[in-house]
């Protein structure tokens, strides 16, 4: 009896696969949809104007054998890098807390002494000002004897230095309320910020097995 040639099964198996795959194209996919206005739909193909939705794919039978979701807009890419670094911050904010601070009083110490410091700035800036104002006073009444202050018809005109230290004054009393109004907003942050930092240590405690 002669046997078959080698290469005779191999083609055979060959031909099996083809045929089990050109009957699965036969079947086909079906693909699943939803429009702007939530219905969904069905095809064999995606119109150009959903080419970028989230869509199911579906075998002859309706069951779902795969999902494609839907293209990124510019705005959701940037959104999700936000929340990516804000999730990196966090934790190492949190590993900040955890190997800075043994207690809550830790914290407590370290914000009393920086608003010791600030407060102590606030103070001299005060007490400057206090002195600005004063050789301000001074300086006004000094000008009360020139033109365009007095009223005296032959009064003279103001000298430039006078003039120029009455705007050097004025522009430094402006700068330094500025840079108090500034530390006081700076007081309030940093309160601000150690309380924050004290309740979300007290979350990491308890959440941290002893």
């Amino acid at each position: 009896m002669r046997l078959p040639h080698p290469a005779i099964p191999l083609l055979l198996a060959l031909a099996c696969v083809a045929g089990s795959a050109a009957a699965q194209s036969d079947k086909g996919i079906t693909y699943r949809w939803v429009d702007e206005h939530g219905v969904p739909h069905y095809g064999d193909t995606i119109p150009p104007k959903y080419a970028r939705n989230s869509r199911q794919i579906l075998n002859s039978e309706g069951v779902e054998i795969g999902h494609v979701d839907a293209e990124k807009t510019p705005a959701q890419i940037a959104a999700e890098a936000r929340a990516h670094r804000q999730r990196v911050e966090q934790e190492q904010h949190d590993y900040f807390l955890l190997s800075t601070y043994t207690s809550v009083k830790d914290i407590e110490s370290l914000r009393d002494e920086r608003l010791s410091q600030i407060q102590a700035q606030q103070t001299a800036a005060q007490q400057y000002v206090q002195s600005l104002q004063s050789r301000l006073s001074s300086l006004q009444d000094r000008a009360q004897q020139f033109k365009p202050y007095s009223s005296r018809p032959n009064a003279p005109r103001m000298p430039d230095d006078l003039a120029q230290e009455l705007v050097q004054t004025l522009n430094e009393v402006r700068v330094q309320n500025q840079a108090i109004q500034a530390r006081t907003a700076q007081e309030d942050q940093v309160r601000a910020q150690f309380q924050s930092d004290i309740e979300r240590f007290e979350e990491l405690k308890v959440d941290t097995p002893p």
